[in-house]
């Protein structure tokens, strides 16, 4: 802990030394308040700051940077990139996988953490920006980050460093709160919260309004009504019927564990109101990143309105293509390997929301790791979900995509559980071969670490 906190101090100090920042982060929202984050810290100290979001920080991106001849500050990315930035001015606050170390990088996993559920790229970037800027606020916007990486999704509950800026947080700014963890909590009526919900997909219940409607009625509570409008009776009620729901349907714990656990209020915002809670806020300004429209997603972190209303549209517009997206999904069906599952959208899922699409698929079969492919501007976007439990048998996205990727002249990289890569178009035949390759390797290594004597 000493260390970290030396190579943030140490960080800050470099900075501090600076005019003029351009902060570089990913599209997503994690990466919007990593930036909100430090473009808010920086302005706090005087310094001039500036922002661009990329999808990944590809060679083309490093080159376009390197142009601009700024001290570069890279949020929620760079840690998989660093050996191509050594003719930068540059510090990193980034929570992904790194290649290597470096001392103008923090990292949780320099410090011997997990950054894909201990610590966020937004928490990484606050641990700098505190040392410029003592906006409290801030924190609130990195424990939004940490939500909207799913940070709290392996236990139900942030952990780690996660755990420690909630508990600073806790009774200023946040409330810890027992309760269900769909979206919609705040904003939409039950029925609505049910129908839409897809984080787990519950089999009768989502995609269908008459089912949802007869569900709740069978349970004497009004369909149309708001949660935040119902008792705590009628919530457990709810909750319980639910889970008896999906076990009758054969869900298996990692998805049924997901419906229930911690959910954090932020205070400052009213009820009602999609920013106050903060799994809603994230999925907000997911829904900004998404569409190319990441500065409307800072700006709501600032709290414009006028970004406010333009993100609401977004977002409306996000859960219709999510849902799009299920039913492709389920249209062109997801081929197996022996080790992973995959199928390929081509330019009929996005490419900045076929990783979620994924995730939301991999209920299906959640006992093989789910790659999905969809065609970009500049090749083939990869994204790579699995379960913790996977992970627990030796499974490691994030190493998995990158040798995997690299193989075939393409880039990638990511966290054990969920990961990323963009590969040459065309290449798709031979990276599947190779990755389910790797994934065998991984998870009999740890079959057979497991059973050796010791």
């Amino acid at each position: 802990m000493k260390e970290l906190i030396s190579r943030a101090v140490e960080l800050a100090e470099i900075v501090k030394k600076q005019e003029e920042v351009l902060v570089v982060s990913h599209i997503d929202a994690d990466g919007i308040t990593a930036a909100s984050i430090a473009k808010k810290a920086l302005e706090d100290y005087g310094i001039e700051a500036k922002v661009r979001f990329v999808k990944q920080l590809e060679k083309f991106e490093i080159e376009k940077i390197k142009d601009e001849n700024k001290f570069i500050w890279f949020t929620d990315l760079g840690s998989g990139h660093v050996s191509h930035l050594a003719d930068l001015d540059f510090i990193i606050s980034d929570h992904h996988v790194p290649i290597g170390r470096h001392e103008r990088q923090l990292n949780p996993h320099d410090f011997g953490m997990d950054g894909s559920i201990e610590m966020s790229g937004a928490v990484a970037t606050l641990m700098v920006a505190n040392r410029l800027s003592h906006d409290e606020s801030l924190g609130e916007l990195a424990l939004v980050g940490s939500v909207g990486d799913l940070q709290d999704s392996r236990y139900g509950k942030l952990v780690g460093f996660n755990r420690k800026l909630l508990q600073f947080l806790d009774g200023k700014l946040v409330e810890i709160q027992k309760d269900v963890r769909f979206f919609g909590k705040q904003t939409r009526p039950i029925v609505k919260m049910l129908e839409y919900n897809i984080d787990p997909l519950i089999p009768g219940l989502t995609g269908d309004e008459a089912s949802c409607v007869r569900f709740l009625s069978s349970l004497q509570v009004d369909p149309w009504v708001r949660w935040i409008e119902i008792s705590k009776e009628e919530k457990r009620r709810i909750i319980s019927a639910i889970v008896r729901h999906c076990i009758n349907f054969g869900l298996g714990y990692d998805e049924i564990k997901r419906i229930a656990g911690e959910c954090y209020i932020l205070l400052r915002n009213p009820e009602g109101c999609e920013k106050r809670d903060a799994m809603e806020f994230s999925t907000l300004l997911n829904a900004t990143a998404r569409y190319g429209e990441a500065e409307v997603g800072m700006a709501v972190c600032f709290g414009d309105e006028k970004a406010f209303s333009r993100a609401r549209t977004l977002l409306q517009n996000h859960r219709k293509n999510l849902a799009e997206g299920l039913r492709i999904v389920e249209e062109m069906g997801i081929k197996e390997l022996k080790y992973v599952q995959y199928f390929h959208a081509g330019r009929e899922i996005r490419d900045t929301i076929i990783g979620i699409v994924a995730g939301m698929s991999l209920v299906r079969n959640p006992k093989k790791p789910i790659i999905a492919f969809a065609e970009s501007e500049r090749g083939i976007k990869v994204s790579a979900r699995a379960t913790y439990k996977l992970v627990d048998s030796g499974l490691n996205l994030g190493k998995a995509l990158r040798a995997s990727a690299e193989a075939v002249g393409g880039s990638g990289g990511g966290h054990s559980v969920a990961a990323g890569a963009l590969i040459p178009y065309g290449s798709e035949e031979k990276f599947l071969q190779i990755l389910d390759e790797i994934v065998a390797k991984q998870l009999q290594n740890r079959t057979l670490s497991m059973s050796s004597p010791p």
